[in-house]
């Protein structure tokens, strides 16, 4: 079985605040390393239960904040900001289940650690067919378009609340418990990859049973922006209808054509912004 393993950093094993995440902040450098191994923790997991490839996506910031040096041996690293699908960039039709490494909620979801919706100073919500989601429900739609049902995921107690609620069957590794935006009581490092390890193990094994997670079709996003400067820079595409001061809302016949929608959006909004 092909396992996809996108990557992100907020939900990681001991994040707490902006520092742990930025790059040019010194404690990054601990925190990339602390990212490497909770996912090799997913990736030792899934081989122990029959996993024959495992692809993995970094998928925070630039994307290029996992230490290849020190990834597990069997995985493939996909790197780089560039990517038209953004943090599920390469997954397809052969995988047979997919795990969501160091995610967190929704900006405006409880008071998840970090939590925000793919751009913190961008976005305040985005909703698909009139329902608020995340990186997690957003990225859902794209492995459920391709039929790779939503295995596991790891991050604070908030997202994983979350993702059992939207995702039937799915396995979840809570590594720490949200105390408010920028305070956490976490595992430690060997506590939390034993806990990964065996969930990610009993992700695969029950893989065969779980349904993707597929968004009804046409599917309509909006997008409310948190300044109305970002929702004009949308308003040079006619397919991009601005329904509001700050929000733009489109549609599309299938959720992949949407996602895209969506991912370039929000890169023109983040350019509205500067």
């Amino acid at each position: 079985m092909k396992v996809f393993i996108s990557v992100d950093m907020e939900g990681i094993t001991g994040v707490t605040n902006g520092s742990h995440t930025s790059s040019v902040e010194p404690d990054y450098q601990r925190f990339r390393k602390l990212m490497t191994q909770d996912v090799n923790a997913a990736i030792e997991g899934a081989i122990e239960a029959g996993a024959t490839e495992v692809a993995v996506n970094d998928s925070h910031g630039p994307m290029t904040n996992i230490l290849i040096e020190e990834l597990h041996v069997e995985a493939k690293l996909i790197s780089g900001n560039k990517k038209h699908l953004g943090m599920m960039e390469g997954i397809g039709d052969g995988f047979g289940v997919a795990f969501l490494i160091g995610y967190h909620d929704r900006e405006g979801s409880a008071d998840g650690v970090l939590n925000h919706s793919f751009m913190g100073g961008t976005v305040l919500e985005i909703r698909c067919n009139g329902e608020p989601v995340g990186e997690a429900g957003v990225n859902a739609g794209i492995a459920g378009h391709f039929g790779v049902p939503m295995g596991l995921i790891t991050g604070d107690n908030v997202v994983c609340a979350d993702s059992v609620r939207c995702f039937p069957g799915i396995e979840t590794a809570v590594v720490k418990e949200a105390i408010s935006r920028a305070s956490t009581c976490s595992l430690t490092p060997t506590k939390s990859h034993a806990l990964i390890r065996e969930r990610a193990k009993a992700a695969v094994q029950k893989a065969p049973t779980l349904v993707p997670y597929r968004v009804v079709t046409p599917v309509t996003f909006e997008v409310d922006f948190k300044s109305t400067a970002q929702a004009y820079a949308c308003d040079v595409f006619p397919e991009l209808k601005r329904i509001g001061p700050r929000t733009i809302s489109f549609s599309a016949g299938d959720y992949l054509t949407a996602f895209k929608m969506l991912w370039g959006a929000l890169q023109l909004g983040a350019a509205g912004a500067r």
